[in-house]
């Protein structure tokens, strides 16, 4: 047995799956398909095309811990899906986030709120999207990698399985880093292999590449290759290898 809020908009062409909730005020499109015990929460847009998997919940109200380093800042407006996404099973996803067209969520992933992704991006199974992230178009983050608040991905970049970007260069004890909190700025093209780690604050140029299991402590120029512990010039990206 489904609930659906009589203030809901559902085309006629949706399909709804065992179990799930939409609550008031969501508007779904064409075509939509929506799996067993999935939540959609209040004012959720969801586009024509989108498929929700099995467990996902949706439009999610933020609650965050007295003591998060994030605060909400004012009202947190509803979620937006575009068309064509694909929401995988056990997803959350936080209201105030935006998603384009054509993009993937994967299994267990989780996006949280005050995030924008753009247009034919992949985020992969068990990432996870922290607050105030943006994620341009058509750029791709492997499994279980950790996208921390105040991060920007530009289009085209490749983030590989298990990478860890960070915004805080203090130990929690202080007032001062909540003035001096900022992620990575990773720029068009740029491609960060597997298990790397980016220090607060790091601007990867475009085309970097950063090879597996680096450290980046420092800004990087671009079209080059960086390694080691911590990361270091390598050589300049081949030709052939540039968008």
């Amino acid at each position: 047995m489904n609930f659906i809020d009589p203030s809901a908009q559902l085309d006629s062409s949706v399909q709804v799956g065992y179990f799930s909730v939409v609550e008031k005020d969501v508007k779904i499109g064409k075509n939509v398909v929506i799996g067993n015990r999935v939540t959609i929460h209040e004012g959720t847009t969801i586009g024509d095309n989108t498929t929700i998997a099995d467990g996902a919940v949706v439009g999610k109200p933020p609650k965050p811990a007295k003591t998060s380093t994030v605060k909400l800042a004012g009202a947190i407006p509803a979620l937006e899906l575009g068309e064509d996404v694909t929401v995988g099973a056990n997803c959350v996803i936080y209201r105030g986030a935006k998603i384009g067209s054509n993009t993937l969520i994967a299994d267990l992933a989780s996006v949280r709120e005050n995030v924008e992704i753009g247009n034919f991006v992949i985020v992969g199974r068990g990432v996870t999207v922290e607050n105030y992230v943006k994620i341009g178009d058509r750029t791709k983050i492997q499994s279980n990698s950790y996208i921390t608040a105040y991060t920007t991905l530009e289009d085209h970049v490749f983030i590989a399985p298990c990478v860890t970007t960070t915004n805080d260069n203090f130990m929690g004890r202080t007032e001062e880093r909540f003035d001096k909190i900022k992620g990575a700025h990773v720029k068009r093209g740029a491609r960060v292999g597997g298990a790397s780690i980016i220090l607060p604050g790091i601007t990867l140029e475009e085309e970097t590449f950063v090879a597996a299991g680096a450290l980046v402590t420092k800004h990087t120029e671009p079209k080059t290759l960086v390694k080691g512990v911590p990361a270091k010039f390598v050589k300049m990206v081949d030709e052939r290898e540039l968008l």
